[in-house]
């Protein structure tokens, strides 16, 4: 796995914006799929979004799709998720993880992956209503 550090979190009012980043180490990341994960208090971590190698393919959650947008520059080893018209229902702990080689970005990988470890520490997502 890729080690990753999530950064970017912190507390927002209700239709506010946030930007999360993701720190890649490691000399695979311009290969792998990178995706989005959040885990709320008491739910499962679900997979909030995913982008494949070179950022031409991407997949939303329906929770989240038209609100959040995912990118990434490999040049930098970076992912990020800008987060628009935040809710209180996104409140969550954020990570990221690497997916798998190339285009592997699909609901079914974040769902696989989402289930597996390990995990960077996050980053906290607070939205207040």
């Amino acid at each position: 796995q890729v080690p990753v550090v999530e950064s970017g979190g912190g507390l927002v009012q209700a239709g506010g914006s946030l930007r999360l980043s993701c720190e890649a180490s490691g000399s695979t990341f311009d290969e792998d799929a990178m995706g989005w994960f959040r885990q709320a208090p008491g739910k499962e971590r679900e997979g909030v979004s995913c982008i494949n190698w070179s950022g031409g393919i991407s997949y939303y959650a329906d929770s989240v799709k038209d609100r959040f947008a995912i990118s990434r520059d490999n040049a930098k080893n970076m992912l990020y998720l800008q987060m628009n018209s935040l809710k209180p229902e996104d409140t969550a702990m954020y990570y990221c993880a690497a997916l798998g080689p190339f285009d592997d970005c699909s609901p079914l990988r974040l769902q696989e992956r989402s289930g597996l470890d390990p995990w960077g520490q996050g980053t906290l997502v607070t939205v207040s209503s």
